[in-house]
């Protein structure tokens, strides 16, 4: 399963989500890409005052904070 981070370089709570996110994948199998919203307008535009934004297809998991039983649910582990 593969799900999509949005982040920006210097965000506190952007960092800490995708360690958790890290930490994670050792005990659940999945794949994430981090994706800054900087690097692209569209996504500064859609994604400007919302990251760290968690996505699995077009679906939020998270926001701000990691929501750990929706993600356990999504993966099928909970």
């Amino acid at each position: 399963m593969s799900l999509i981070l949005y982040t920006r370089h210097g965000c506190h709570l952007c960092e800490d989500f995708e360690q958790e996110l890290r930490r994670l994948q050792q005990e659940f199998p999945f794949d994430v890409e981090i994706r800054d919203i900087d690097a692209r307008p569209e996504w500064r535009a859609a994604y400007n005052e919302q990251v760290p934004l968690l996505l699995a297809d077009s679906e939020e998991i998270a926001r701000y904070f990691l929501d750990l039983e929706r993600l356990r649910r999504y993966l099928g582990y909970g």
